[in-house]
């Protein structure tokens, strides 16, 4: 067996030179810096730093250490960044990539071997970081080390390492930006160098080396971009490469830059691409906002509103896109009015309604109510479309966003009030689907139907003129039993009632409780018949109380023939023996009658209204080849021109010919004759005959109900404003006035000049008197 001893190591006392402790503590420096660590005595190495320091040779270590780290960094430089240095002479991105590559990973490997044996050094050198450096106050010796590295490497002056470093990180971006790919983790690997190190402000060295250069030339780019994309892109193009360059920007800066990057790039891009340009994105020709909207490009509109919203939010984005949407639906509303404008529109008659047909004089040309009508109908639904458009546009594109749902209703509000018809074109839809639009419907498409209405309503300013309009069309529909459904009719009432309140709805609900009282005051008739001699003439009865009904006191008259007078006396006679102090009016423009008419072939049945029941009993005993002037029948039944022109003419000159007209042609005048038409055949035995379409007001008509409605509007107002200052006492002018237009906001919009009038007309009735300051108002 052979024993072998190991040398035990080399004691230092006073005698040791220290130039020789040096000279062997220097040499295993180098090889620790030569990766060659592995060979040397960790403990002795350890002892000579140690003897070093414990002789008062702390300072001299200390330099000397330095100095062989500098000496170190200088030779790698030298070897592996400097020859890395791009030449400039490449064209090619993708060669420049290379090369820029190259140097980074240069540099990298320079800072990788730096830490390893910075790490080994300091391992050796403990005693002297633990020591020295704390009584020196002097940094230890791997902060040093990282110190020598800024100033020899990267701040180098003998070689621009610097503004290689940068310009090859610059470069790899816009090789990046310009749609090449890189390697990311060599350009990653090299900007965490700069996040590691810091300044002597301790501020890391990226953030003064790397990214104000890297931002400088992020805006440059931009600018270029943006001009580029304007010239080459269409809206929804344009957005999509805001949004492409968004992500990859963010990703960049989230791999392989820094994090804290992100908002100052997102920002730049927003600064360039974005705010400048956000109305010409909004308005291009072919491409822009109503382009997007008339194709549904749910995608391209989804990416403009996040785009607005979250990266131009303070730049003007939400504005610009709520006020693109505002006049796109004003644009497209304005189109709606005005093609759907009576005074301007021409359109083909529908299907004739029953007592409609065209002869071949008036061939092609629609009646004017029927023409209007069918305008109505039409601008309800192109409103009811648009609506639904813009919320289903709202809810996948815009993401239900609050402030856009609230430009949207105010658009819409605005160009359906634009229409000065619009309150009584909504009651006609209304009127026209709870007729007959709703047949075959189920209850909740009927729901549906009444919701996409009452939305309509909700926009109306003048929601009293639409109440003037809906209770004349309720009561046609009970009065004549139009209704399809008494559910969807109550449905609706409802609906006005959670919108309106009870008082809007009180005198509606008051029909309906007319029309069941009617049926037992009917029944309770009959039942008096039995005890009593009954009339000639059967008649059903509809007992409207007049504060509630719109037509009572609007309905033409006429004069009864006999055998209905008698009836309409029976009726009053047992009518007054149940109700004292109460007076019957009858209106016969608002009834209908069932009657046998013999004709050569055969007898039909015909159920006509009740004036035209009186104009044809005035036929009944004259010769087949007699006739009758318009005049004498004018003057025998009392009829109002307008009526008795519908009346006859649906008579007349409708699909049913009752009687003859002298001379034939579609439109009766006051110079027509009439005979009665003995040889009027048809295979129905019963034949319903409606007068000519009289829903939709004439001018006159029209002008009529404006004038009611300012009527009541000025009775409001003044109750209104007495009732203001009955509570208030004492109010200036400007408060009253606004005050008065809120209370009254949910009936109409006020103008402040009637306002003014209707106080000045209370001062004159002394409800009010002016104070002294001629600026408010006593209540007296």
């Amino acid at each position: 067996m052979i024993l072998r001893t190991q040398k035990p190591p080399k004691r230092h006392g006073p005698d040791t030179s220290i130039q020789d402790t040096w000279t062997s503590l220097s040499h295993a420096i180098k090889e620790i810096q030569n990766e060659r660590a592995h060979q040397l005595s960790f403990e002795e190495n350890y002892r000579y730093a140690y003897n070093l320091v414990l002789f008062r040779q702390g300072d001299f270590l200390y330099k000397n250490v330095k100095t062989l780290i500098t000496e170190n960094l200088s030779n790698l430089t030298e070897e592996h960044i400097i020859p890395a240095f791009a030449t400039g002479n490449h064209d090619d991105p993708v060669t420049r990539g290379q090369e820029g590559e190259v140097l980074m990973k240069g540099v990298r490997k320079v800072w990788d071997k730096h830490n390893s044996s910075m790490r080994k050094l300091s391992d050796i050198l403990k005693y002297m970081d633990r020591v020295y450096t704390v009584s020196a106050e002097v940094p230890q010796i791997i902060p040093a080390g990282l110190k020598i590295f800024i100033d020899d490497v990267l701040h180098r002056t003998t070689a621009p390492v610097q503004e290689q470093i940068v310009s090859a990180i610059l470069g790899q971006v816009q090789v990046e930006r310009d749609g090449y790919s890189i390697n990311q983790t060599a350009v990653k690997e090299c900007v965490d160098i700069y996040l590691q190190l810091e300044d002597s402000s301790g501020k890391q060295l990226y953030f003064s080396d790397i990214e104000p250069t890297f931002l400088g030339e992020t805006r440059k780019f931009y600018v270029q971009e943006a001009q580029k994309l304007l010239e080459t892109c269409d809206a929804a193009e344009y957005l999509r490469r805001v949004e492409q360059r968004l992500d990859a920007e963010d990703m960049r800066s989230y791999y392989y830059l820094s994090a804290s990057t992100a908002t100052a790039v997102r920002a730049i891009v927003e600064a360039n691409l974005l705010s400048p340009h956000l109305q010409t994105i909004i308005s291009m020709p072919e491409s822009g906002l109503d382009v997007m909207i008339d194709a549904n490009r749910l995608d391209d509109l989804n990416r403009m509103y996040r785009l607005f919203f979250q990266f131009s939010a303070s730049t003007g984005g939400p504005q610009a896109l709520r006020k693109g949407l505002k006049d796109s639906i004003i644009s497209r509303g304005r189109t709606i009015n005005e093609s759907n404008d009576p005074a301007n529109t021409t359109i083909n008659a529908p299907e004739e309604e029953e007592g409609q047909e065209r002869s071949g004089k008036g061939k092609g040309k629609t009646p004017a109510p029927v023409q209007t009508l069918t305008i109505a109908l039409k601008w309800v639904q192109d409103a009811v479309d648009l609506k639904d458009k813009f919320d289903m546009i709202l809810k996948q594109a815009f993401q239900g966003d609050r402030t856009c749902e609230l430009a949207i209703s105010e658009a819409l509000g605005s160009f359906i009030n634009q229409n000065p018809r619009a309150p009584e074109f909504v009651s006609l839809f209304i009127d026209e689907n709870l007729k007959k639009g709703l047949k075959g419907k189920t209850d909740d498409e009927i729901d549906q139907v009444l919701d996409k209405t009452i939305t309509l309503f909700r926009f109306l300013t003048d929601k009293d003129t639409f109440e003037r309009y809906y209770k004349t069309h309720l009561a046609r529909r009970l009065l004549f039993n139009r209704s399809v459904s008494d559910d969807a009719e109550r449905g609706m009432l409802a609906k006005l009632k959670v919108e309106c309140g009870v008082q809007f709805t009180k005198k509606m609900e008051g029909m309906f409780n007319d029309m069941k009282l009617s049926s037992d005051v009917v029944a309770a008739y009959r039942e008096y018949l039995t005890n009593t001699t009954a009339p000639t003439v059967e008649i059903n009865v509809t007992v409207m109380t007049s504060t509630f009904w719109p037509t009572t006191n609007s309905g033409a008259s006429c004069t009864l023939p006999s055998q209905l007078l008698q009836a309409c006396n029976s009726f009053e006679r047992f009518y007054n023996t149940r109700h004292s102090g109460r007076r019957l009016t009858w209106q016969p423009a608002l009834g209908n009658a069932d009657v046998k008419v013999q004709f050569k072939a055969k007898r039909h049945d015909l159920n006509i209204a009740t004036m035209a029941v009186v104009i044809l009993l005035l036929f009944e005993n004259i010769a087949d080849d007699d006739f009758l002037t318009y005049e004498d029948i004018q003057k025998s039944t009392s009829i109002p021109d307008p009526d008795l022109q519908r009346h006859l003419q649906s008579l007349a000159c409708g699909k049913w010919k009752i009687l003859k007209k002298h001379p034939e042609s579609r439109d009766v005048s006051t110079g027509d004759s009439f005979s009665f038409n003995s040889g009027f055949t048809s295979p129905l035995q019963r034949i319903k005959i409606s007068p000519a379409a009289s829903r939709v007001e004439s001018q006159e008509e029209r002008k009529e109900t404006q004038d009611r409605i300012e009527e009541e509007r000025k009775q409001q107002a003044d109750a209104c404003i007495v009732r203001i200052m009955k509570d208030r006492k004492v109010l200036g002018h400007n408060e009253l006035v606004n005050e008065v237009t809120r209370q009254l906001a949910h009936r109409f919009q006020p103008n402040p000049a009637m306002i003014k009038k209707r106080i000045e007309a209370l001062i004159e009735r002394e409800y009010l008197e002016r104070r002294e300051d001629r600026k408010s108002y006593n209540y007296l």
